[in-house]
Formats: structure tokens, sequence, C-alpha cells
């Protein structure tokens, strides 16, 4: 299904009953990441699974932005006109979560987080250093070599109730997740262990007794 707010067409697909789940995808990848936890999550919670700007079949060729896919996500949520939606971000998904917490304090019932950044710097050496290597060839990595940047003050005004996850060997600098978690009020923090960025979220059965504790 195609739902068409802020001039792009989001692409996105319903499965289950219950209480809505919006599930965002990480820089370069799609809704189809999550279809190994999907089947899981659909018969308890009706699951819409997105494909942001430039990603997946939503519009391409457009100009993109942290700023710009959460007010296409803002848009998406009172468009279909879902209520109080739990809203789970891997990646650039998490980082949508925290700005739409920012911009629309009372629109979301719960916010998980994995792998998520404030700003370029709160990536490991290595992964901003590939970012800022490919940024003048490719617009993906251009995203994560120049943005966020949300400030701590900001974050400390997120009130909707928060869980901030990443992996043990996660792209995300350790301290840096640590940071996130103690400027939200009330956020829960989890490091999985043994795993990376993705290895617990990408087609894995892994995500879904992770997100299932947390859900109800």
């Amino acid at each position: 299904m195609l739902c068409k707010v802020n001039g792009v067409k989001l692409y996105y697909e319903v499965s289950g009953t219950g209480k809505p789940l919006l599930m965002l995808h990480g820089n370069g990848e799609d809704h189809n990441i999550f279809d190994a936890a999907i089947p899981k999550l659909s018969p308890k919670y009706r699951v819409y699974a997105v494909d942001s700007r430039c990603h997946g079949q939503s519009t391409k060729n457009v100009s993109i932005s942290y700023t710009e896919m959460a007010a296409d996500f803002i848009g998406f949520i009172k468009t279909l006109q879902l209520d109080s939606p739990i809203l789970y971000g891997f990646s650039d998904g998490g980082i949508i979560g925290l700005l739409i917490a920012l911009q629309e304090p009372e629109l979301l019932g719960k916010l998980i987080i994995s792998g998520a950044n404030l700003y370029p710097e709160g990536l490991t050496c290595r992964m901003l250093g590939y970012a800022q290597r490919k940024a003048a060839t490719d617009e993906l990595c251009a995203l994560m070599a120049t943005q966020p940047d949300i400030s701590l003050l900001e974050l400390a005004k997120i009130k909707v109730p928060t869980v901030v996850l990443a992996g043990e060997h996660d792209l995300i600098r350790r301290e840096h997740t640590q940071l996130i978690a103690a400027f939200i009020q009330s956020a829960i923090l989890e490091i999985i262990p043994g795993e990376d960025h993705s290895s617990y979220i990408v087609h894995s059965e892994k995500l879904y007794p992770i997100l299932a504790k947390y859900l109800s």
C-alpha cells in the first residue's frame, strides 16, 4: 500500500490486529528486514512496516534528511489515524523515532530504538570514517556523516516511555548509547550480549523476544 505525505509516497505493509506498532528500518534498507519478527508480532499487534523516502518502494530521487523523514512519519501516523502507536526504530529509524518524540510529544504511546545516535560522532571511528569517505558519492552515507544533530537538552524533553537498545559490538559507541538512555526520563537501557549493530534485527527471529519484553 501507499500513503502520500509531504509530496512523497511511502510504501507500507500491514499485518495483524491489535495496538498499532510502526517499524522503521535503517539506512539503505527497507521494511523487509523485519520479515522474521513480524509474523511473531502480528498475532497481538497491527504491524505497519514502512519504507522511508528514497528507500525500498517509496518515492526516490527526492531530498532526504532525518528531519524530512520524521515529518513523513508524523504525517503517516496522522493520515492513517493511528492511536498512540508504539514505534520501533532501528538505526536511522531510531533517530527518526527520537525526532518524532521531540516534535510531537503526545503522538507516540511508546518508543523503542536500536542502534541510534544523536550526532555523527556517536558512531564508532571506523563507521564514521567509512561514511565520510563515501559521502561525496553516496547520499545515504552523506546523511550518516553529517546528521543528525540532537542536543542533550532536547533529548531531556522526551516524555514518552522509551527503551534504548544496542548490540554489545554495535556501530554506535557504547558510551553514546548510555548517554542517550541517561538523558531520556525513565528510559530503559539494554545492551544485547554478543550482538553487533544489526545481527539481532535484520531477518532475525532474535528481535521478537527482545521487543516482546517491552511491548506489553
